[in-house]
């Protein structure tokens, strides 16, 4: 079992990059949860720091610990619902981009891999043909010494979907402590996966409206 130790950074305490009278967009840095675990030392999290400044924030979606980006907040019931039935009918537009191992020889390309939790080794997840359906289309963007920054869009929201795609592929995601080896883990202060895009449609205006976080790898 992967033992967790939670040391949220200080720094930035909350990035706010928009905010109206129905949603509120925060660029999450690594290290940070997205909301509350169990455990009482997982209190200090993405959600808690913006309710400390906007009490009516509403979670609508999640990203791992480890990974940074854009995520949305809703203001007020209505943008709740609005949204919230955007991302379970995949009418948003997201992708994510990570620097990984090695070099991808394909420019583009689709990882079809059904994934399950692996209860040998929780949370950690597996490759499995009798698992859930995912899929990952990918992007070079740049190809550096010993590694490849890419761009990464889900098409499924799987738990470490990406991580575990890009392993199984042969390029881990630097900075992996989790399906890296310590040669992966070592090449990095943290995981290189970054949520940079993120697309909706304003549940007040019904306008198009994107958002947008550079990478900091």
């Amino acid at each position: 079992m992967k033992i967790f130790t939670y040391q949220p950074p200080a720094i930035p305490w909350l990035d706010i990059r928009y905010q109206d009278r129905d949603i509120v967009v925060i660029n999450k840095p690594s290290g940070l949860l997205s909301n509350p675990g169990r455990a009482e030392n997982t209190h200090d999290c993405a959600l808690n720091r913006l309710l400390q400044f906007i009490p009516e924030a509403i979670l609508l979606h999640r990203l791992d610990c480890a990974t940074s980006g854009l995520m949305v907040f809703a203001l007020n019931k209505k943008a709740e619902s609005n949204i919230k039935t955007q991302f379970q009918n995949r009418q948003t537009e997201k992708y994510y981009v990570a620097l990984v191992d090695g070099i991808i020889e394909q420019d583009e390309g689709k990882i079809s891999l059904a994934m399950k939790a692996d209860k040998a080794e929780p949370p950690l997840q597996m490759i499995a043909d009798d698992g859930k359906s995912s899929t990952t289309y990918f992007e070079v963007l740049e190809r550096r010494a010993n590694s490849t920054l890419v761009k990464l869009n889900p098409i499924t929201g799987r738990t470490h979907q990406l991580r575990l795609h890009m392993k199984a592929i042969g390029h881990t995601i630097l900075g992996d402590d989790f399906y890296g080896d310590e040669r992966i883990i070592k090449a990095s202060t943290r995981l290189c996966l970054h949520a940079q895009h993120l697309t909706i449609t304003h549940p007040f205006s019904q306008k198009t409206i994107g958002f947008y976080s550079k990478h900091p790898f």
